[in-house]
């Protein structure tokens, strides 16, 4: 028997191999991205600990997760439409005897022979892709200068178990519903669908808008900074993502009968068209929502953020001058500095260190060795929640509510730049905001630290300015202090967003382009009874693409309410008024129309060429 139904798999896989080319090439190209992310991933390991090393690391393991996820979601947003349209294959193998277990394997080992074509091509793919992915990534700036990767197995060989994993998970729930087919399938001859929604689909779908609410509740409720992480506002809108792509069958109802409005001839016979088939809708509407919302949750929540850390910083620094010592070291132009009348000059240097938690976890942190607690105070709105960092002495530390809500007078053990380990009294205890808080320490527990800021406040600013350059240090007023190191749009930031979301407009187009061409050439019955009733061929083209049009953008107005919810909800984290995207939003929507109507009116034209009595 199993090897009767591989046969049936391998014949299955090759006459349907034209509905099954977008879930192989996204999948192929899925698998290609990850072993060049990989091995990306395996050669940045290699580099020396800093924060190169952290931010390249951040945007492979960014690509690879975004990739992963849009892979698995197109080949189970094709998966799902191949099956629907089997049903009286189904129906007619279950009337020649085939039980529900068999079918639902033949459809498993079809996902499976699937996924170890698309991993070996996407392996290769990716091994010859990965020197690219280097080069570009240091053209760019967003690896250090001459980064090359690595060859080692691993890497290959964990891309390759993504293939058939990924395939088999986005079919599993596909393979069940075609196990559920009935033998009298076979005589069906209606193309509507009206009972998309089953059980499966509305409990997976309310599971990952529970999941996502509770992660998200409680981060507001244990550390809303949380949602200000990289990873965090990258990944957890995937969850609603996925959601509302299940839902979209249910949400896309309401949305086409309000597009329709009024229901004049054309738009109700459109209307009625995109009701009636809810499955086809709802395969063309799920990759534009999916492409939407990670625009605006890629490019929207990081703006929303970069705006809070912005303003915060603003709120935050009130020296007049920022300096940067040159060479010559800081001690001479401190002291030429604080000879200056009113001049409040606060000197602080970067040193690394690691706080203990209590379970014995040592976490990296960013530390800052101040000298002059006080002029520390005046130079810089520290958010005090507890306590007085002016008390700053030898033994203590001043650091934010989020090392374990620390309370003034705790004692915390650090780990320093070289390996001691002390236990310190807390002097002063910050307020998260938006998690940007260094540690303070003074400079006998930052071994080897040298000064690299100097904040000076109230003094002569001409004066002050002309000092530091005799002393070869590099001179900043707040203002272009501000906009150097706190821009509102950074371009590294926006690069590293481009390169993450060009994969998913990649990905997307594929998708698009071929469930355009699917779904259309499936309605030539249809097409053909509408030109028997007296529609010309121009106008059957016409309303396919008008259709189209309306379904891409139910998908992009759905693409919008979840980047306005992930958005609003990661805002929470920081108090900054809501921005979206407005721009690139349109941009995307606009360019998946330009890919789902070109091709599903292509499609109509070859699917109503001939007669119409030819179409049945």
């Amino acid at each position: 028997m199993t090897t009767a139904l591989t046969r049936i798999a391998v014949r299955s896989l090759h006459a349907g191999r034209t509905a099954l080319l977008g879930a192989f090439t996204a999948l192929a190209l899925g698998v290609a991205l990850i072993a060049a992310t990989l091995l990306g991933l395996a050669a940045a390991a290699g580099l020396p600990p800093g924060e190169d090393r952290t931010a390249l690391t951040a945007q492979l393991g960014t690509t690879c997760g975004v990739s992963l996820f849009t892979a698995g979601f197109v080949v189970a947003s094709t998966s799902s439409y191949a099956i629907a349209r089997r049903r009286r294959e189904f129906g007619l193998l279950r009337l020649a005897g085939a039980t529900r277990g068999q079918l639902t394997r033949t459809v498993l080992l079809e996902s499976l022979l699937l996924g170890l074509l698309a991993a070996a091509t996407g392996c290769a793919l990716g091994r010859a892709a990965a020197p690219v992915l280097a080069h570009a990534l240091s053209a760019a700036g967003l690896a250090p200068a001459g980064f090359r990767t690595a060859a080692p197995g691993w890497p290959l060989a964990t891309a390759f178990c993504a293939g058939p994993l990924v395939a088999l998970a986005g079919t599993a729930v596909a393979a069940r519903r075609a196990g559920r087919v009935r033998p009298l399938e076979a005589l069906r001859e209606a193309d509507v669908d009206l009972q998309v929604m089953t059980a499966g689909r509305w409990t997976a779908a309310l599971a990952l808008l529970g999941t996502y609410a509770a992660v998200v509740a409680a981060a507001l409720a244990d550390d809303p900074a949380e949602l200000l992480h990289r990873k965090t506002y990258t990944l957890q809108p995937m969850l609603l993502i996925a959601a509302l792509a299940l839902l979209a069958p249910v949400l896309a109802r309401p949305l086409l009968r309000l597009l329709t409005r009024p229901a004049v001839r054309p738009p109700r016979l459109v209307r009625a068209a995109a009701l009636c088939g809810l499955r086809r809708t709802g395969a063309t509407a799920a990759p534009v929502l999916l492409v939407v919302a990670l625009t605006g949750t890629l490019v929207g929540v990081p703006a929303v953020i970069a705006g809070a850390r912005a303003a915060e910083a603003r709120a935050r620094t009130a020296a007049d001058l920022l300096l940067t010592p040159g060479a010559d070291g800081a001690d001479r132009l401190l002291a030429d500095l604080r000879a200056l009348p009113g001049a409040v000059v606060s000197p602080s240097a970067a040193t690394p260190l690691a706080v203990v938690e209590g379970d014995g976890t040592a976490v990296r942190a960013e530390g800052r060795a101040v000298a002059d607690p006080a002029a520390l105070t005046a130079t810089t709105r520290l958010p005090v929640a507890a306590g007085d960092p002016a008390t700053l002495d030898d033994d203590g530390v001043v650091l934010a509510e989020e090392w374990g809500d620390p309370r003034v007078g705790d004692r915390v053990r650090v780990v320093l730049a070289d390996g001691t380990r002390r236990e310190l009294r807390v002097a002063a205890v910050l307020r998260d905001g938006t998690g940007a808080n260094p540690v303070y320490v003074t400079p006998r527990n930052a071994p080897g630290a040298r000064t690299d800021r100097i904040d000076v406040l109230g003094a002569p600013a001409g004066e002050a300015a002309a000092l530091a350059r005799t002393h070869g240090a590099a001179v900043e007023t707040r203002a272009a202090w501000l906009a150097a190191h706190h821009p509102a749009d950074d371009p590294q930031r926006i690069r590293r967003i481009a390169a993450v979301l060009g994969l998913a407009l990649l990905y997307t187009a594929i998708a698009l382009a071929h469930t355009a061409l699917t779904t259309t050439t499936d309605r030539r019955r249809e097409l053909a009874r509408l030109r028997l009733v007296g529609t010309t061929r121009a106008r059957a083209v016409r309303l396919v693409a008008t259709e189209t049009l309306l379904v891409t953008a139910v998908g992009a107005l759905l693409g919008t309410a979840a980047t306005t919810t992930a958005a609003a909800l990661h805002r929470a984290g920081a108090p900054v008024p809501l921005t979206l995207p407005w721009a690139a939003l349109a941009a995307t929507a606009l360019l998946c129309a330009l890919v789902t109507v070109p091709c599903a009116a292509l499609a109509a034209l070859r699917a109503t060429r001939g007669r119409a009595v030819e179409g049945f």
